[in-house]
């Protein structure tokens, strides 16, 4: 679906937010203080697409066709862009990496605006591997459970979710037969919002998170996309411009839904649920987000930590996702953390950041 688109004392020193493994139960307390410390990237597209490979390492892609990689946790930006997406003004919603050489990137739109871009060489040179031929599918985000197993998820076509698949790291795709599919809801799509519409937890399993119908629905297949159950999330939909926008999922059972409303101004009451069954079901969060969030991620140190972001904030739960509370006030619209402890967040105008805590002095 088309998207319209902390100081504690003066002469503290900022220093990571990762642990070591000794401090890995600290969860919440490792984050205390702490908040985005802006990477200036020189651009000012708005970047939806982020993938983070390390504390150092990571990438984003957004509007005009643009990509950036750092390599030096975001002192420097190397504008890796594929000169075809840039010249055709693409929109990289969604942007996957296996390390820092190679990155499969998706452009949305209808009909051939949707589109799969590779690299293997640091952004260097990009393949175009897949251009979608259907004028009537509208691919918003991408997956992948491995180096070599990936997943696309287009807006419902005949009354069915499509996805695309690959099998050798995204250097050629098929699409998927939809007997295995749900009907779709009448209106119902996903969100090209953050690229977490559609995630991965271990070998096989991935979800799929809509909104726009009269439910906001979570789907989820254990066998890579073949077949799908779907289960109501308790965050509001009925509108166009509601619904779950992101998912996180810690393992395969423990997961959590962020959405609401997109548009300024509009309420986001209770845009925020929690699984512990994979998502066969959801229930409502006690204290949810403030406001609309449209990215989620899991914070590697302590069982229950995450982290949602949206335009008008990023708040912070230690107990899996039933209570949230305020982080710090920047708008990005997509987060990623990695296992070193480096969490990364991107969005408009150029925006990068990444987690830092403000050291005691």
């Amino acid at each position: 679906m088309r998207l319209l688109g902390v100081g504690m004392c003066a002469a503290a020193l900022l220093l990571g937010v990762a642990a070591p493994p000794a401090q890995a139960a600290g969860g919440l307390r490792d984050l205390q203080g702490a908040g985005w410390a802006l990477k200036e990237t020189g651009k000012d597209a708005r970047f939806r697409g982020l993938a983070a490979v390390s504390r150092s390492t990571a990438w984003v892609a957004g509007s005009k066709g643009t990509v950036l990689r750092t390599a030096d946790g975001g002192r420097s930006w190397r504008d890796v862009s594929p000169p075809g997406a840039v010249a055709d003004g693409l929109e990289l919603r969604d942007i996957e990496a296996f390390d820092g050489r190679r990155a499969v990137a998706l452009s949305i739109g209808e009909g051939e605006a949707s589109r799969v871009l590779r690299t293997e060489d640091g952004g260097a040179t990009w393949t175009e591997t897949f251009r979608n031929p259907d004028p009537r599918a509208f691919y918003d985000c991408l997956t992948f459970f491995d180096a070599r197993h990936g997943l696309a998820m287009s807006d419902p076509v005949d009354g069915k979710f499509r996805i695309l698949s690959t099998d050798d790291g995204g250097r050629s795709w098929r699409v998927l037969p939809n007997a295995g599919m749900p009907d779709a809801l009448p209106g119902e799509a996903g969100f090209a919002a953050s690229g977490q519409c559609l995630v991965a937890a271990g070998p096989r399993d991935v979800w799929m998170a809509t909104g726009g119908g009269a439910l906001a629905r979570v789907l989820h297949s254990t066998d890579r996309g073949l077949t799908w159950k779907a289960a109501d999330s308790t965050v509001p939909a009925g509108d166009p411009a509601r619904g779950v926008f992101a998912l996180a999922f810690r393992d395969r059972t423990r997961g959590l839904a962020l959405g609401g409303d997109y548009r300024a101004g509009q309420a986001s009451p209770q845009a925020a649920a929690v699984s512990s069954d994979a998502g066969r079901s959801w229930r409502q969060a006690s204290t949810p987000p403030p406001a609309y969030r449209s990215g989620a991620a899991w914070f590697p140190y302590g069982a229950g930590t995450a982290l949602a972001v949206g335009p008008t904030g990023t708040d912070v739960t230690g107990d899996g996702g039933r209570n949230w509370r305020p982080l710090d006030p920047g708008s990005f619209d997509t987060v990623a953390c990695t296992a070193d402890g480096g969490c990364w967040a991107a969005g408009e105008k150029g925006r990068v950041g990444r987690l830092e805590r403000v050291g005691r002095d």
